[in-house]
């Protein structure tokens, strides 16, 4: 078993390691070992020209810079809410520079770190950027589970020719995860655009990202006893969207629930409902798509009332409940 932390790290240890041109910078990425401790023994191993220590936000346009003079920077958020700091540089440096230059200029970065609610950080510090950043061609985004996710993911954001957010949940940090032989070699990847079927089923089809897909399969293991069969699929990717895995799916269950931490409202659940609702797995479907999404309001601070904002393995039931009226 290797814990999430532990396979970034071997990732960003690897990629360093097979490319003199991989860089990585961030608050307290070096000396420190990284805030989460990520990049634990990296700066001891690669030195200051590859592991550096930046001010808060700075940063992110020194790396756009480098990514396009030729580098492949590697670029850390100590939490994805600052980069509402740094959205400009994301957005109109990153994102838009490769298609405004007809393809000249390619802008090889990684821009990653924790996103979404963790626990008692309140309203300023709980945001789920994967509809923020989901929203903008140009750049691809992606959203780890597990610990195979997580390298195979930062192996292949790092390898691409294009700007990768990837969006990943300080709570998942210090989870377990089995890693089969081939995801701890040197040339494992997974592939940016590819969901994964975390649990086979035919009742109905759960469709979630990041820490939320545990929740779904905790719900599908309660369901069963019940006699329902949840087919978990694991987005992996948000941008861009691997909707022919889903609308396979919905045409086996006939039944569509989607599970984000995010808000609801242009949500990548309203997404994945607007794609099957245009596409010929809306004929299969015999009930309306479900969303499971975050309250509709700012994270409050008190524990109790986040435990109420955030998707919980009964509301995942009960949606399933009411999708197959039951």
């Amino acid at each position: 078993q290797v814990t999430v932390r532990d396979a970034l790290n071997q990732a960003l240890d690897e990629e360093l390691e097979r490319d003199e041109r991989v860089f990585l910078l961030g608050e307290e990425v070096a000396q420190y070992d990284g805030a989460y401790k990520i990049s634990r023994g990296l700066w001891k191993k690669y030195g200051d020209k590859r592991v550096i220590d930046t001010p808060i936000m700075g940063f992110t346009g020194i790396a756009v810079g480098a990514a396009m003079a030729g580098l492949r920077p590697v670029c850390e958020f100590m939490t994805f809410n600052f980069s509402m700091q740094a959205i400009d540089q994301v957005i109109n440096s990153a994102a838009k520079t490769c298609y405004m230059s007809a393809g000249a200029i390619a802008v090889p970065i990684v821009f990653r770190g924790p996103n979404g609610a963790s626990a008692g950080v309140a309203a300023q510090h709980s945001q789920c950027f994967a509809a923020w950043y989901g929203h903008c061609p140009g750049l691809k985004v992606v959203s780890p589970w597990s610990s195979e996710d997580a390298k195979g993911l930062l192996k292949a954001s790092i390898r691409d020719d294009n700007p990768v957010v990837m969006l990943e949940n300080e709570l998942l940090y210090g989870v377990p995860f089995e890693m089969s032989e081939q995801a701890q070699s040197k040339d494992f990847i997974v592939p940016i655009g590819k969901a994964k079927i975390e649990r086979q089923g035919t009742h109905v089809t759960l469709v979630s990202h990041s820490r939320p897909v545990g929740h779904c399969l905790e719900a599908a293991a309660v369901l069963a006893k019940e006699g329902v069969e949840c087919e978990v699929i694991n987005l992996r990717t948000i941008r861009p969207m691997d909707i022919e895995t889903v609308e396979a799916s919905v045409v086996k269950t006939n039944h569509l629930v989607t599970v984000e931490g995010g808000w609801p409202q242009f949500g990548v659940g309203a997404e994945i409902c607007a794609r099957i609702m245009e596409g010929s797995a809306f004929n299969y479907l015999d009930a309306p798509a479900v969303r499971v999404t975050g309250a509709d309001v700012p994270m409050p601070y008190a524990k109790i009332l986040e435990d109420n904002c955030i998707p919980q393995v009964k509301d995942i039931i009960f949606a399933v409940k009411k999708t197959l009226n039951i």
